[in-house]
Parts: C-alpha cells; structure tokens; sequence
C-alpha cells in the first residue's frame, strides 16, 4: 500500500510543476515556440493557437517544467502520447509505420 506522505508529495509536486507551466505559458520563450507554428512531434505546420504545451517527460513520470522538457504539440500528438516517455513514443511511432507498411 502506498503511503499516504507520499501521496502527499506527489499531489503538491505536480501542483507546483503545473504552477510553473502556467507561468511559462505567458512568457516570451513560450510565445516564440508558439510563433514558429511547429509540433516537435509530428513536424507539421499549425496556427498558434493550435499548439498545446508538452512534457516531453510526463508530470506523472517524474518530469518538470522546464524549458528543456516542454514543446509545442498538436492536439492530435499530444492526445496519442499521453503518458510516454521519449523511447515509449518512439517505440509507438515505429509500431504504427510498420503496420502503415
């Protein structure tokens, strides 16, 4: 069973990781990414609005919010990545090209 400090731990951990995230939302680092209209995942083009802010490592595996962890995504990439971590999306992305083929 888990123990309930590090439930704890974990629940203001993540609060404070998304604190951060909202607050790098508003920078210019942030709008700078958004401007270049990219998804660092699927490479394709797509208005500003249409990005969302990723974790390339998750919250919920043991990622921060930091500029070195956070990307511009489309919906759609940032929907099928979930939880994964580079390797795992990766491994994903492989897993569908062969079955494409």
């Amino acid at each position: 069973m888990t123990d309930p400090s590090e439930i704890d731990f974990d629940e203001t951990r993540l609060a404070a990781e998304r604190r951060k995230a909202r607050e790098l939302r508003n920078t210019q680092w942030w709008k700078r990414k958004l401007a270049k209209g990219k998804c660092h995942y699927c490479g394709k083009p797509f208005p500003a609005r249409a990005l969302t802010m990723d974790h390339i490592v998750p919250l919920s595996r043991g990622g921060k919010s930091t500029k070195g962890n956070l990307v511009t995504s489309c919906k759609e990439c940032n929907t099928q990545k979930k939880y994964l971590l580079p390797m795992e999306w990766e491994a994903y992305l492989k897993k569908i090209r062969e079955s494409n083929d």
